[in-house]
């Protein structure tokens, strides 16, 4: 009989402690504009020389994006890490999705602004040259 509960126990203990685990873990939803997002806490990508900070803003939430990198365009960082999607237009890229979160301007007039240390940027992501230590934003904006 002790033998049995002892089987018992040894099956059903760790079982119990891994539900415990998982139930416990990040439990956050994602719920409106971040519904889509990849990405829900800061995180680093890379292991270039330099090191470049995007901040990504939409509604209420915002993440940091810390790239390390040895590409020349703030673009080329962003697309290597799936961070951004778009298409070229005659002007450049145009930014479509930043971590997921999709701005459509032909749906709903939105679209994602481009910044660097809060000044709008008059360059896209694809021609804006990076040198360490830069800080941009990409905001969602509607």
């Amino acid at each position: 009989m002790k033998k049995t509960i002892m089987r018992i126990i040894c099956v059903i203990l760790p079982l119990c402690m891994a539900l415990c685990i998982v139930a416990c873990g990040n439990t956050e939803k994602s719920e409106g504009l971040w519904e889509n997002a990849v990405y829900l806490e800061d995180t680093s990508f890379g292991n270039g020389q330099k090191a470049v900070a995007v901040e990504v803003k939409a509604g209420e939430k915002s993440i940091t994006f810390t790239i390390y990198t040895d590409a020349k365009f703030l673009g080329e960082a962003l697309l290597a890490h799936e961070l951004i999607d778009g298409e070229m237009g005659q002007f450049g890229m145009y930014i479509k999705s930043v971590n997921g979160i999709t701005a459509d301007y032909d749906v709903d007039q939105s679209y994602w602004g481009f910044f660097k240390n809060g000044e709008y940027m008059m360059t896209g992501v694809d021609a804006t040259k990076i040198t360490d230590g830069e800080h941009y934003e990409l905001v969602y904006t509607k």
